[in-house]
């Protein structure tokens, strides 16, 4: 199993807000087998924060070592100690029991930071599945007798069992040759109980053990006084007599990061650095660029970029501009975007995000199917089945490529806008590099849209949230078969496969034929309909009449126009991205039949087709073109609105909430939701990381400025097109970084000052924190 998470302190709002990123694709081993003569087990994982179940994966059937190879992403909203994996058996009677866990505490985790490890499962007992903290408030008594006062006042966020929570406290005192254990009342159906009881108990020497928490008496000091907020702790020896290497084992891989992010003017130098990137020339002495450079993996680098420029409208420039660098660079037609730059990462990132409901509406229908069905399709004769034939799974094989096929080829008009402005950009740079050969402005668009957006989720349709698990099988070679014949035939190949040459043979003749459209349906400009058709003002002026008059529609993959006259300049542009629906209008609202309506924000545009069919080829291409729209709406009104209020269902307010269900399917769900100052300071952390790469790769610029020659051979991994402007943009990201670099530390020390260790927010017990303010508090103000 693998873990990643992240860690948001807000500081905009003195709250920590924390997010965590995971991904489940490992494996159990040596899981003990079941007492029995069915010795196999039914094994399933959970991840846990704490007591809270976050994730569940598949059950593995009759097996004691279970692949799961699950994806899992959750951002987490509360403060957490413990991150656990359970392993749970599911038995014949379908009852559940824990095999074992492992759990990970919060200041532990950066140990394992990006590493593969196996775990040892460690029993499970209720002794040690603590979780919530106390407050305790303890005084010595003034009487003679030196009697002791413990007053246990109020617990919070106790776990819930069975579904309720009958809490009581017990109070202990321990010692070496006595002991006393009082209890208090039964709360009944509660998990945040206030008890309000005084315990009294003649003190000699020893410690008080009170709940799951140690306090040594010699907190009270000479005050005789000690409130505070305690974490509760498990009983120590609480777990299970088992043997830790007779329960197995699990692989985990975590990652790990935490940021802290200021308020937006904090991060203006570093951000407009950023994304000024595109207008640099060269591109390669950009901030973006030079950020790809230094990072160990380009996916370190693609992702925050993609997202902040994304999240700012900047992306089809930015992608333009290093897609451009990359193909001059390339000497091969054939080896075009087909490494791991940052160009490729930051356009299969751009893909993951604008392109996962378009991915979802054309692939996820036909994925279901398969995974439904289980058709034999294995066309390797060693690996055939007894029971199958060879020619009939040929057969289900090639009709399940050729279905998938054609809904690709034939789902340009619902790919967003964006992806078709990249691809229209790499088509023209591609073009533009290699005029000699014909093939290449279709091969730079499809080695994306084929062999790292459709192949991919077709071969891990979970990844992609296509599917809920990862498939059987038997489900993932079919799969995998088809994915590689959609690979050959995006990338206009012939199969070096002797199993697969014979079935891409088939649909070599037809990737040819679809290559003339394929350079158009995912590029800018294509134009879907145009005809004449009667449109209602839409009242944009204030005092304009609302009439109906006679206007030339256009309709591309961009944007929605009408026109005085055919060849004139629009008098109205609608952008895709703007269309939250379009839908019937019914008659009744201007007694006028065969109209629909273009939702937009602020105002519907109210549309009479010559005729039914057209008006139904209008909705359908307007809906497809839309149908991954951000904002789109899953309800309308039917109606229009007129005399001061919508005619379907009598609400006076424009701004009402439709009322009908939207028939072009429900909203695409895919807002991006992204802070751009928390992704500016995902780049500072990583510009701050590598730091000593940034100090070298000025050094680098400096050697090629002075020497006229090949650089050093500890240089030569950076791309230096131009040294004198690579070492002004270096200049200029050192000083936002050392700039960032002492705010962040005068914050932590101010914070560390304000600080009260046993606090409601900060319970003793706390390690992670504890310890993370020590590291404060122990660091100095960073120098470059």
């Amino acid at each position: 199993s693998c873990f990643q998470a992240k860690e948001v302190a807000n500081y905009k709002s003195e709250k920590n807000a924390k997010f965590a990123k995971a991904e489940l694709v490992g494996e159990a081993k040596n899981i003990p087998p079941y007492p029995g003569p069915n010795r196999m087990r039914d094994c399933y994982c959970t991840v846990n924060l704490d007591q809270e179940e976050v994730f569940r994966t598949k059950i593995v059937e009759k097996s004691l070592c279970p692949f799961y190879g699950e994806d899992f992403y959750c951002e987490i909203p509360r403060s957490f100690r413990h991150l656990s994996f359970y392993i749970f058996d599911r038995d014949v009677f379908r009852r559940d029991y824990s095999i074992g866990k492992v759990a990970v505490k919060k200041e532990d985790l950066q140990k394992y930071h990006g590493k593969d490890t196996w775990f040892q499962l460690q029993p499970v007992s209720a002794d040690s599945e603590v979780q919530g903290k106390v407050h305790l408030e303890l005084r010595l008594s003034e009487v003679i007798t030196d009697s002791g006062v413990i007053s246990h006042k109020l617990c919070q966020g106790l776990p819930i069992v069975n579904g309720q929570c009958d809490p009581y406290a017990a109070v202990s005192l321990l010692g070496p040759s006595r002991s006393d254990a009082k209890k208090t009342k039964v709360k009944r159906k509660t998990n945040n109980p206030q008890f309000e009881e005084v315990f009294y108990f003649e003190v000699k020497f020893g410690d008080e053990f009170l709940g799951g928490v140690r306090v040594p008496l010699r907190v009270l000091g000479q005050a005789g006084v000690h409130d505070a907020w305690y974490f509760l702790q498990p009983r120590e020896n609480g777990g299970k007599s088992v043997k830790v290497e007779e329960l197995g084992s699990l692989r985990l891989n975590i990652v790990y990061t935490e940021d802290h992010v200021f308020p937006s003017e904090h991060y203006t130098p570093l951000r407009d650095l950023l994304l000024y990137s595109s207008n640099v020339e060269p591109v390669s002495a950009s901030t973006a660029h030079i950020l790809g450079e230094v990072c160990r993996e380009k996916q370190e680098a693609a992702i925050p970029l993609v997202r902040l420029f994304l999240h700012y409208g900047s992306i089809v420039p930015f992608i333009s501009a290093i897609a451009h660098a990359e193909v001059n660079r390339t000497q091969d037609p054939n080896t075009i975007f087909r490494g791991n730059s940052l160009t490729s990462k930051c356009i299969d990132e751009t893909m993951k995000l604008a392109g996962m409901h378009y991915l979802q509406v054309t692939l996820k229908p036909i994925i279901d199917e398969i995974c439904a069905e289980h058709k034999p399709c294995e066309i390797d004769p060693v690996k055939l089945k007894e029971s199958e034939n060879l020619d009939t799974n040929r057969e289900n094989l090639r009709q399940y490529v050729d279905r998938i096929f054609n809904v690709i080829t034939t789902s340009g008009v619902r790919c967003p806008t964006v992806m078709c402005d990249i691809f229209f950009s790499l088509r023209e740079s591609a073009a533009t590099r290699f005029q000699v050969d014909q093939d290449v402005r279709y091969t730079a668009v499809s080695s994306f849209i084929f062999l790292r957006f459709f192949a991919p989720a077709i071969l891990s349709p979970n990844l992609f949230h296509l599917r809920p698990h990862h498939p059987d099988p038997a489900t993932s070679r079919t799969l995998t078969l088809i994915s590689k014949t959609i690979q050959t035939l995006g990338s206009l190949a012939k199969s070096k496969s002797v199993r697969l040459s014979a079935l891409s043979e088939f649909f070599y003749f037809h990737s040819y034929m679809y290559k003339s459209y394929s350079g158009f349906q995912w590029c800018y400009s294509c134009l879907f309909l145009f005809r004449f058709m009667i449109k209602r003002a839409q009242g944009r002026n204030r005092f304009g009449i609302k009439n109906f008059k006679k206007r030339w529609f256009r309709l591309t993959n961009h944007e929605f126009t009408y026109h005085k006259t055919k060849g004139e300049g629009a008098l109205c542009s609608i952008p895709i991205e703007n269309i939250l629906a379009v839908e019937r209008l019914e008659e009744e609202s201007f007694k006028m039949k065969n109209m629909f309506q273009v939702i937009q924000p602020e105002r519907a545009l109210y549309i009479q087709a010559n005729n039914c069919v057209e008006a139904r080829d209008w909705i359908d291409i307007l809906t497809k073109v839309s149908q991954c729209n951000r904002k789109r709406l899953s309800t309308y009104h039917p109606s229009a609105y007129l005399n001061g209020h919508w005619l379907c269902c009598k609400l006076s307010a424009d701004t009402a909430p439709g009322c009908t269900p939207c028939t072009g399917g429900l909203p695409a769900n895919i807002q991006l939701d992204v802070d751009g100052d928390r992704e500016t300071e995902r780049i500072y952390s990583l510009f701050s990381t590598y730091m000593t790469k940034l100090i070298k790769m000025q050094e680098a610029c400096g050697s090629k400025s002075v020497y006229d020659g090949p650089e050093q051979e500890e240089y030569s991994s950076f791309v230096i097109d131009d040294p004198q402007e690579t070492y002004k943009t270096l200049k200029q990201i050192v000083s936002a970084v050392q700039t960032l670099e002492q705010q962040h530390t005068k914050y932590k020390r101010d914070k560390f000052k304000k600080t009260k260790i046993g606090s409601q927010e900060h319970p003793i017990g706390d390690k992670s924190f504890q310890c993370y303010i020590r590291q404060q508090s122990e660091s100095s103000t960073y120098s470059i």
